[in-house]
């Protein structure tokens, strides 16, 4: 009877601690992660836009909170994104399309989601975002499946995944993970870097494949439980300020975006926000609105706050674009928005009145002068906190050993990386550059396109008499995909003295002279990749090759095991 008794006491303990388990895990809800590579606000919907665009997330509106005034950190694609799953910004992640992996001590959505119970996933449209091959290096810790689809055998010639794609990927994943809560990012990028009617089309593809997507989760019954997130990671120029792609400037064309949240059971249904909310939100908005504890490092505040705010009291924006400065030796710039003012810092400072001056065209830099500096010490203030936080020094800075290996090599002048350096008032200004970015970043969309040709042909019809890293390295990445590789080394040489941090830069030069037969200065370029691009297998690949040949088995054998060819064997 006794032994029943206990049997029977420790039967009722296991239920309920399982009920409790249960319980706890019905209360998570299932997260929907939804971000847009280049969708401006002008083109919404839900935001005026009488284009007819977006009717699927027009009517997911009608269940969200809408943040009218919300602001993206950088105009790029990779540093977006990292602001949005680290909540924390440029200058803590690092992060640039150059590879700069997530720094170990940053905390991460999907992490903090995962140790909580939630099984996650990416699905991603952009290959900028494929960790795998693309500069989102290391990005895919915490995720138990990232789905950036096929890799390329290159990081080049490698097209973006169409919406409809990504979605039908996560749409199965989310059918089969119905028992425990889960978090799903879908990153869609249909619209990034097109401009005219295709910049439409793409925005349209993208609304729809959102509209299978609820229309799935209105079927399983997981809609009405479930947090949605929607927001654009940056928009697009299409020629506002001279600007006809994004990445270079911080007006509002390409840095204020569309930003949903939909609460589970529809809680602040169709509330409109008018007070200032920031991608560096998000996460912190995802922790809290699960129940669970948002870790301190994350500087974004929870917009669940923001929204239950019965004041009109506005906090700050802050965003950077250091484009400028690694791809074309330029400054980097940052932006203040504060009150009814937009403040940018650079070497010609600018000030705008956004109630009075929506389309920033009315420079008041130099007639109001104690607002300007106002503003200026705000910023700096900011600024200085930020780099306390985010280190003065990136972590894939060269280190001396490499640094003396290029200099053997005859590379000289070797400039320091952008990352972690302070945006300062000298040095050229971006707006002096526009025509060269614009051409120049085309051409970069033609060579991501494998249009080689039409890359090269774009680079070579600008002035090289002020050569820069980015219009040395398409043609050099041009010339490669050709197979060209002797005419490639003189472009990827100067890249690099431009730009020693690249590491596609290197990877390109070690290739060229593996085919050329200069196996040993190829494994210097190669084992500089590598080192930057740990999961990038075509880099490990053709270092092997090169060890192959210079009689270095064992360390060949690595390589090829980095690369998992050994399993195939």
């Amino acid at each position: 009877m006794a032994l029943r008794a206990i049997y029977f006491l420790c039967s009722c303990i296991l239920t309920l601690l399982t009920l409790a388990v249960d319980s706890a895990a019905a209360d998570k809800p299932n997260i929907v992660l939804i971000t847009l590579g280049s969708a401006r606000t002008d083109r919404m919907g839900f935001m005026g836009s009488h284009a007819g665009l977006t009717s699927n997330l027009d009517r997911l509106s009608a269940d969200c909170v809408l943040f009218s005034q919300a602001y993206s950190q950088a105009p790029s694609t990779v540093v977006s994104a990292a602001t949005v799953l680290t909540g924390a910004y440029p200058r803590t992640t690092q992060a640039s399309e150059l590879g700069v992996p997530l720094p170990v001590a940053v905390p991460y959505l999907p992490d903090v989601l995962r140790r909580a119970g939630y099984n996650t996933a990416a699905f991603v449209g952009s290959n900028q975002l494929d960790p795998r091959n693309g500069p989102f290096q290391r990005y895919d810790f915490g995720f138990n499946e990232y789905d950036a689809g096929p890799h390329s055998p290159s990081h080049a010639n490698s097209a973006d995944r169409n919406a409809e794609f990504v979605v039908a990927s996560a749409t199965k994943w989310i059918g089969k993970n119905k028992h425990s809560p889960w978090f799903a990012w879908i990153q869609l990028n249909d619209s990034d870097s097109l401009t005219g009617a295709a910049y439409d089309r793409g925005l349209s593809g993208a609304d729809t494949a959102i509209g299978k997507l609820l229309a799935s989760l209105r079927s399983d019954s997981s809609y009405d439980e479930a947090l949605i997130v929607v927001a654009a990671l940056h928009g697009e120029g299409l020629g506002s300020h001279g600007e006809e792609l994004h990445g270079l400037f911080l007006y509002d064309e390409t840095i204020h975006v569309p930003l949903l949240l939909k609460l589970p059971k529809k809680q602040l249904a169709a509330r409109q926000v008018k007070n200032r909310a920031r991608l560096v939100d998000i996460a912190p908005t995802v922790l809290e609105s699960a129940g669970i504890a948002v870790p301190p490092q994350m500087l974004g505040q929870s917009l669940l706050r923001v929204a239950r705010a019965t004041s009109q009291s506005d906090q700050p924006a802050y965003s950077r674009t250091d484009l400028p400065h690694w791809a074309f030796a330029y400054n980097p710039i940052e932006s203040w928005r504060a009150g009814k003012y937009l403040y940018i810092r650079a070497p010609k400072p600018e000030l705008y009145d956004l109630t009075s001056d929506p389309q920033a065209t009315k420079n008041l830099a130099q007639t109001s002068k104690a607002t300007l500096d106002t503003l200026a010490s705000q910023l700096q203030a900011f600024d200085s906190r930020l780099g306390n936080e985010g280190g003065k020094e990136a972590s894939s800075t060269l280190s001396s050993s490499e640094m003396q290996k290029l200099a053997s090599l005859g590379y000289v002048g070797l400039q320091k990386s952008a990352a972690g350096v302070n945006a300062a008032t000298e040095g050229g200004d971006p707006k002096d550059i526009v025509p060269l970015a614009n051409e120049t970043l085309a051409a970069q969309h033609d060579l991501d396109l494998g249009k080689t040709d039409q890359a090269i042909s774009i680079i070579k019809s600008l002035d090289s008499a002020s050569p820069a890293y980015l219009p040395q390295f398409i043609i050099g990445a041009a010339l490669v995909a050709q197979q060209k590789y002797s005419e490639a080394v003189p472009y990827l040489h100067k890249a690099i003295e431009l730009q020693p941090d690249s590491p596609w830069a290197h990877y390109d030069m070690g290739v060229s002279l593996l085919k050329t037969g200069d196996y040993k200065t190829a494994a210097v370029h190669l084992e500089i990749a590598s080192r930057r691009l740990p999961a990038f297998s075509a880099v490990h690949s053709v270092l092997a090759e090169s060890y192959e040949h210079l009689g270095r088995t064992q360390d060949a054998a690595r390589e090829r095991e980095a690369t998992g060819e050994h399993k195939a064997k």
